[in-house]
């Protein structure tokens, strides 16, 4: 069986936000595939069905973001499913809204949400699928990730997320390296393999304020 887990905060507050790619794509893809991603199980809302010939869990944590490791942790465990049979969908500032990555293997980079599968699973070669949220005019990062899209973005998310779908469909039925080769959005200009990575120090110090911040509304909630 394949796991796809798509990262992101529960609840209304952070429904449409860029900060719940993850969430966003896994409910086009059930959508498209028929499946119903509402049975609480592992600390997650998931479902069941065949895409691209294969059984597959769709997972959406419901930990809050910095917790995703919990719940990924717990899948993993009980269906006994190996590295390259989880993939993980999460948004990235890094990489220009619009835009989608899918890679192999690596680290976590600034995402807290990755941080905690890492840490939670000890080991990072599985595959993900990183959405592009970044933009030059992002201000302040916590209100940058926590809001929606405005204008010309929203159809750049729309259209990245039927790419998301496709890709993925694709790594199901025939694996990572042709989704990478089909779907991985082309770089206008060589990017340094450190940016790529998105391990810049001032993103991490932004990723952590944005996640002190989920986690007090959860606690005043």
């Amino acid at each position: 069986m394949l796991v796809i887990a798509g990262l992101g905060n529960p609840g209304r507050k952070y429904e449409n936000t860029k900060h719940n790619m993850g969430f966003l794509t896994i409910d086009r893809l059930a959508e498209k595939n028929g499946i119903k991603v509402n049975k609480i199980k592992h600390k997650a809302l998931v479902g069941e069905g065949i895409i691209g010939g294969k059984k597959v869990l769709l997972v959406k944590p419901q930990t809050y973001m910095n917790l995703s490791g919990q719940s990924i942790r717990e899948i993993v465990a009980y269906y006994n499913i190996e590295p390259e049979d989880l993939m993980v969908i999460y948004d990235d500032v890094d990489i220009p809204v619009g835009t989608i990555r899918m890679r192999k293997k690596g680290s976590a980079g600034t995402h807290n949400g990755m941080k905690s599968i890492i840490f939670d699973l000890q080991f990072d070669n599985f595959p993900r699928l990183r959405v592009g949220i970044g933009t030059e005019k992002r201000g302040d990062m916590i209100n940058f990730v926590l809001t929606g899209f405005h204008g010309e973005e929203k159809d750049k998310v729309k259209e990245a997320i039927e790419t998301s779908v496709s890709a993925l469909e694709c790594w199901a039925e025939r694996g990572v390296d042709m989704a990478m080769n089909t779907y991985n959005t082309k770089k206008e200009k060589k990017e340094k393999q450190g940016k790529e990575d998105g391990e810049q120090k001032e993103g991490q110090k932004d990723g952590e304020a944005v996640e002190a911040e989920i986690r007090e509304d959860k606690d005043n909630g």
